[in-house]
């Protein structure tokens, strides 16, 4: 094992430490997570949701009606999400995609298909992303794909995991090829909720940190601090 593979381990074990091993469960159905994380790009967690819920209020959970719908009224439903002029028509094409293809609002049809598959099908839906098609597949259908958001983007790159300039894509290919698939998920969400509540974009409070010691910020922080000292 490598050094990167094994500092790796290490993020994956100490993580697991403080918030344990989160069982798998799916939480939405694949084309409500679809929605939802195309309603969520540049926004947090709680306008998506918002979103989501005034979709769902305004068209009864009917993604023919909101496919059929004059797009003022879709972009005025999820306004709340911000860029709704770019969401909107994205959210409505992707259900017209699946009304040509397939002939029903379901993405059940991945289920069997191989990961990288599986993938490139989502990203080939109007704004929908690596991270996107990747957290439909490992939330809904466990496929072992690693999604990174901004959290586990920021804190790979401090701990040296990454390039200090890694786009997300290169940060979810080099988890990808350091951890066991099984680990997949639950390092997913424990590194999100790190990076919430400990690693912080702007003050990351190092000196409560588990991973302090395996973190390249860290350690060159704590360097530079002996340094003006002398």
């Amino acid at each position: 094992m490598n050094e990167r593979a094994e500092k790796a381990a290490g993020v994956y074990t100490r993580l697991a430490g403080v918030y344990g091993i989160p069982d798998w469960r799916p939480v939405n159905e694949p084309v409500d997570e679809l929605i939802l994380t195309i309603l969520s790009a540049n926004t947090n967690d709680r306008n998506s949701q918002a979103a989501f819920e005034t979709l769902v209020a305004r068209f009864g959970h009917d993604w023919d009606a909101v496919r059929r719908a004059p797009l003022a009224e879709v972009k005025a439903a999820i306004r709340v999400a911000g860029m709704y002029n770019q969401k909107a028509p994205a959210l409505v094409a992707s259900l017209e995609k699946l009304h040509q293809e397939v002939g029903a609002y379901t993405l059940d049809h991945l289920a069997p298909m191989p990961v990288e598959q599986a993938l490139a099908y989502l990203q080939s839906f109007p704004g929908v992303g690596h991270k996107t098609a990747s957290i439909v597949l490992l939330f809904c259908f466990r496929k072992q794909t690693f999604p990174v958001d901004t959290h586990i983007q920021r804190q790979s790159q401090r701990l040296g995991i990454s390039h200090a300039k890694a786009s997300p894509l290169a940060v979810k290919r080099d988890w990808e090829t350091l951890l066991p698939q099984a680990d997949y998920y639950s390092l997913h969400l424990n590194l999100i909720r790190h990076g919430r509540e400990v690693c912080d974009a702007r003050a990351p409070r190092c000196a409560h940190c588990v991973l302090a010691s395996l973190c390249d910020y860290t350690v060159q922080a704590e360097r530079e601090t002996v340094v003006e000292r002398f």
